[in-house]
């Protein structure tokens, strides 16, 4: 996951509104979002190489999401998958600020990542590149790529600003309004771009909240939105080249344990 763009407590009729881009490979395997046959409660899509996720909700309103933290050389392969810190928080039951404190425990288990996760009353922030620890997040908009939240990076900037439109045109909050700014595909001068050791040209390719690319891109544009005691979810799948395919469009009143 490349880009989470979230709004929390940031208008009075949606308390949680998010959009996402995922960027891989397109070689990986992947299933599109659905409800877990092994954890009915788990709305996501899964990353058949490691069996997690990038992002997703429950049933219960719990929310989580991960982005890799992009510094290069610096991967190791015998670390555990950061897709299973999603997984795990939305099977859970724990309190966002209490699964934090021991995902800090263990970080160092894991690759670079910047992790949210949210319940219906606290959302949450931790990142194993920085020193700060967990943290909870008071009301606003926020943007995360691939270095520790709010970084200024020119996607991020650009993404915030976009979703405090779509807000600010609330409501009603179309789900597919959402999905439309995260095809940006805007690139970014060269004086703005971060540098985080991949070199000038991957850092151009990088720039946009859209990467269309035949190899590696934006695998699918997710939009969650929580509004009142319902759930909206749409994610809209690409292939290789930015081409469109499936959109998964689910909608469900919130209620019950998220096993």
């Amino acid at each position: 996951m490349c880009l989470i763009l979230f709004a929390w407590r940031a208008h009075p009729h949606f308390p949680l509104v998010v959009a996402a881009n995922r960027d891989e490979y397109h070689g990986r395997a992947t299933a599109p979002a659905q409800f877990w046959p092994d954890a009915p409660a788990l709305l996501a899509g899964r990353d058949l190489a490691a069996g997690g996720t990038w992002i997703g909700v429950s049933r219960s309103g719990r929310f989580a999401a991960v982005t890799n933290y992009r510094r290069a050389g610096r991967q190791r392969r015998d670390a555990d998958s950061r897709g299973a810190l999603v997984a795990d928080f939305l099977r859970g039951e724990a309190s966002p600020s209490d699964y934090l404190r021991d995902v800090h425990r263990c970080a160092q288990r894991y690759n670079g990542f910047s992790l949210v996760v949210a319940d219906r009353d606290t959302l949450c922030y931790c990142s194993n590149c920085d020193d700060d620890g967990p943290r909870e997040l008071v009301p606003g908009i926020y943007g995360l790529s691939n270095s520790l939240l709010d970084v200024d990076w020119p996607k991020v900037r650009r993404g915030r600003a976009a979703l405090g439109a779509v807000l600010g045109r609330a409501p009603p909050l179309e789900a597919d309004a959402l999905i439309a700014l995260l095809g940006d595909e805007r690139g970014a001068g060269d004086a703005e771009l971060p540098d985080t050791g991949v070199g000038i040209d991957l850092e151009r390719r990088l720039a946009p909240i859209f990467i269309r690319g035949t190899e590696y891109g934006t695998r699918c544009s997710t939009a969650i939105v929580i509004a009142g005691t319902r759930a909206i979810f749409r994610e809209r799948s690409f292939a290789a080249g930015g081409e469109p395919g499936d959109t998964v469009r689910v909608e469900f009143e919130l209620g019950g344990a998220s096993r």
